[in-house]
Formats: C-alpha cells, sequence, structure tokens
C-alpha cells in the first residue's frame, strides 16, 4: 500500500506523480466549470439571476454561503476517503458555477462578450501557466508572500463586504489589486505544494489551485468588462 508522505519527502517518481495528478484535476475542475455553467445559464430563470445581483444584501448572503461552503468542501477534498475528496472538489466547482453565474450573464448579454469572455479564459490560462513556470523553475523562497496574501485578503473581504453594504463602486483598481493578488497567491500555493501536501491529496491541491485559478479569472473579466462599458 503507498504511504502518503509529504510530497517534499518522497521520490522523484512519486513527485511527478503528485503534479501530474495534480494538474490533470486541475483541467478536470475547469471543464466540469464551464460545463456545469452552461447548464446553469440556459435553465436557472433570468429572475433569480437577476435578484442574485439586484439586490446587495442578497449578495452578501450568497458570499457568506460561499466563504463556509467552501471551507467544507476544502476540507472534504483532504480526507482520507477518495470518494469524500472528490465530493469537496465537485461541490466546490458547483460552488463556483452559482457564484460566476451574475457575471457571465451580464457578460454573454452584452455587445462582444462571448469574445471577452474567451480573452479572460486565455489571459487567466496564460497567466497561470507563467507564474506555475517562475514557481517550479525559480530558486527563490516566496514565503514572504504569505503574509502579502493574508492581509491583502482581509482588507478585500473588508473592501467588498463594506461597498455591498453602502453601495460603492470598488472599480477597475480594485480589480487590477485582485489580479495582482491571486496572481502572487497562486505563485505561493505552486511555490509551496510539495511542503504542503502528501503524495495522495493531489485533489486537495488541484481545488486549492482551481479556487486560485478562478479568483483571477473573474477579475480579469472584472477588467475586460469595465473597458467595455
Amino acid at each position: 500500500m503507498k504511504t502518503n508522505v509529504l510530497v517534499a519527502h518522497s521520490s522523484e517518481v512519486d513527485r511527478a506523480d503528485f503534479y501530474k495528478k495534480t494538474y490533470l484535476h486541475v483541467a478536470l475542475s475547469i471543464l466540469a466549470f464551464i460545463g456545469v455553467e452552461t447548464i446553469l445559464l440556459k435553465t436557472v430563470p433570468v429572475e433569480i439571476i437577476a435578484m442574485m445581483f439586484g439586490q446587495r444584501y442578497t449578495w452578501l448572503l450568497i458570499i457568506g454561503v460561499f466563504w463556509l461552503a467552501s471551507i467544507l468542501a476544502s476540507k472534504w477534498s483532504l480526507s482520507q476517503s477518495k470518494s469524500t475528496q472528490y465530493l469537496g472538489l465537485g461541490f466546490y466547482v458547483l460552488l463556483e458555477a452559482v457564484i460566476f453565474m451574475p457575471m457571465l450573464y451580464i457578460a454573454t448579454n452584452m455587445a462582444g462578450g462571448a469574445n471577452v469572455i474567451f480573452q479572460a479564459a486565455t489571459l487567466t490560462i496564460a497567466m497561470f501557466a507563467g507564474i506555475s513556470a517562475v514557481a517550479f523553475t525559480s530558486k527563490r523562497d516566496f514565503s514572504f508572500l504569505r503574509n502579502i496574501i493574508v492581509i491583502g485578503g482581509f482588507i478585500s473581504i473588508g473592501l467588498i463586504v463594506g461597498g455591498m453594504l453602502f453601495g460603492f463602486n470598488l472599480g477597475l483598481w480594485f480589480s487590477v489589486g485582485m489580479t495582482i493578488l491571486a496572481s502572487a497567491t497562486i505563485l505561493y500555493q505552486t511555490s509551496k505544494l510539495k511542503d504542503s501536501y502528501g503524495t495522495d491529496q493531489y485533489v486537495g491541491a488541484a481545488l486549492q489551485l482551481f479556487a486560485s485559478i478562478m479568483l483571477l479569472f473573474w477579475y480579469i473579466l472584472s477588467i475586460l468588462m469595465s473597458k467595455r462599458n
């Protein structure tokens, strides 16, 4: 029986196998997200989608539920049971599809919306690939990013909640800042994969990377959409 040792302490073969499985699951999660999102946009009534982004307190409630459910999904994805791990990843993909529904509905119904979404997806994948390459090839220690990410995360949550409660627009520069924060998160997470997960925890590792990719996609799409308005 294969021992679930820390990736950093595993053999080269086991380490390569971990990375292969992790990024395969990231790719499958993205494909699953596209499939689920397509179904939701075609089946969920427009009135419900409009209610999600039309009422700021409703959206605040959705964000809160999403945060709590994300913690649960992350916990499931690191379970010793493979079925529970996949349940956590699948649940998180569904959560992301629901949270993205209002934005993608607006994007698909604006002039050149499909092209904007494609551009945002292409930029996101290109940036993720570039950041991952830096993380794997660089000899630098990116541990210093952890505090920046944590502080930046708390500040961004405060601004988002404040914007919802008091009705002010965070604007383009906030999206730019969040794009930088998401990029830093991907760089930190990728560089720390080997020190954070066991060789059998590739589903949990995939969930963390998928979450950061979706955050990056959200704000890149926000920037591109703002330029079309």
